[in-house]
């Protein structure tokens, strides 16, 4: 026998495939009906793809070319000039203390807001509270207020005369009046303030999502071993929201180096107060804009974009290390 020949092993043939029979058009009952044409995905993924493009790329792209430039938008002209915005930008004082002025709010604000925050979502958790989609409701109200009458509000709480929170210090037998638009940290307190009094409802909400969805036996389970509610707080809730701390950390950190409205109006003005101790990094880029120097003010925005991403690659790093389990040293 000719190796050459392809003749089964058997004296038997092998039996030919049975021919495919063709697929109904009409899907059975509880199937899944596949999409006859995938093109449409496209068609309406499309708006937003436009709108990225327009609104969110091209503004990034055009933001990074004209910070190689002293682009002057009055009388149009432009010069270019290299990296001598970058240099400009390490070496300078005003930046360096927007970045201070920035993160020291920050500070104040975030984590205060988050210690705050997840105590009263373990209090609408409580399954014997009434009302709870009242209270729920009542925490967005500050969220959904404009920031302008917010900082506006504040504004006067804060003001050195007849603020509010000076008037109570005097009614404490407190004489002495802080100034809070002159202060550094005074000031600073008074704008995380007003952060923390707009975004603790919302971030409380969330905690309150992450808590709900803590199975119910580990802490019947919990009970049952002698633990009390401190105890049911520390070893249950924490770890079981740990995810969304972190969560809530890494979008805080983006959002208060973002920090505009509060200090331009506690300040008065976008040069950030007498000593510009309400300076912060958006406020400093609009400065900046607004005195024709777009070159310098992009190049503001690219170490803005900068400064992000090393945080958020520092929280993304602590957060798979908690996500596992593992210990951070």
């Amino acid at each position: 026998m000719s190796s050459t020949t392809n003749k089964p092993l058997t004296p038997w043939r092998a039996p030919k495939p049975a021919k495919a029979k063709k697929k109904s058009s009409k899907a059975p009952d509880g199937a899944v009906v596949q999409s006859l044409n995938g093109g449409w995905g496209y068609l309406f993924t499309a708006p937003f793809v436009v709108m990225f493009l327009v609104f969110g790329l091209a503004p990034v792209v055009y933001s990074v070319y004209i910070a190689f430039f002293q682009w002057d938008p009055l009388d149009q002209t432009h010069t270019w000039i290299g990296i001598d915005n970058f240099t400009r930008i390490i070496v300078d004082e005003q930046f360096w203390l927007a970045v201070r002025n920035t993160f020291s709010m920050w500070a104040l604000s975030t984590f205060p807001q988050m210690i705050m925050a997840i105590a009263l979502a373990n209090v609408l958790r409580n399954p014997m509270l009434k009302y709870k989609t009242f209270w729920r409701t009542l925490l967005l109200v500050p969220n959904i207020t404009s920031v302008l009458a917010v900082a506006i509000v504040f504004g006067q709480l804060f003001s050195r005369d007849f603020g509010l929170v000076n008037l109570a210090r005097e009614f404490l037998g407190m004489n002495d009046h802080i100034n809070f638009v002159s202060e550094t940290i005074p000031g600073h307190i008074a704008i995380a303030t007003m952060i923390t009094w707009r975004w603790l409802g919302y971030n409380a909400l969330i905690f309150l999502a992450a808590m709900l969805a803590v199975p119910n036996e580990l802490y019947e389970a919990a009970s049952i071993d002698g633990a009390s509610k401190w105890r049911q707080f520390t070893n249950v809730t924490l770890p079981g929201i740990r995810n969304t701390i972190t969560f809530v950390l890494v979008v805080g950190t983006i959002g208060g180096l973002q920090v505009f409205a509060e200090p331009l109006t506690l300040a008065g003005g976008e040069s950030g107060g007498d000593s510009r101790q309400f300076s912060t990094l958006t406020l400093f880029l609009f400065e900046q804009a607004h005195m024709g120097n777009w070159g310098y003010a992009a190049t503001i925005g690219i170490m803005i974009t900068f400064i992000v991403l090393i945080i958020s690659g520092i929280n993304f790093f602590f957060t798979r290390r908690i996500g596992n389990g593992e210990n951070v040293q």
